[in-house]
């Protein structure tokens, strides 16, 4: 008699568990946040309050495709990538914190 060959089948069910816990625990809430982010992003105009990755609170000033330029104090305006824009503030924010 020969010995019982190891299925194949059970392997093979715990990886395709084992990727859809990876699924939903990794990659569909990533997705989420991405498109939050785009979102979030294409939200900002002229006049809207954010807050840079790095901290920075500001008035957005100017608008273009890839960057936006923002005043943190009277007469002091930097740019930065929309990338390092963290969050949209409510309006009237930074008068509220001064």
């Amino acid at each position: 008699m020969d010995a019982a060959q190891p299925s194949l089948l059970q392997p093979l069910i715990f990886l395709g568990f084992f990727m859809i816990l990876i699924y939903f625990m990794m990659i569909r809430p990533q997705n989420k946040r991405n498109s939050e982010i785009t979102q979030m992003l294409s939200k900002i105009e002229k006049g809207s309050e954010i807050i840079a990755a790095g901290g920075i609170l500001g008035k957005v000033t100017d608008v273009k495709e890839l960057y936006v330029s923002i005043e943190i104090s009277e007469n002091n305006i930097i740019k930065l990538q929309k990338t390092a824009i963290a969050s949209l503030l409510p309006k009237g924010t930074i008068d509220s914190i001064k």
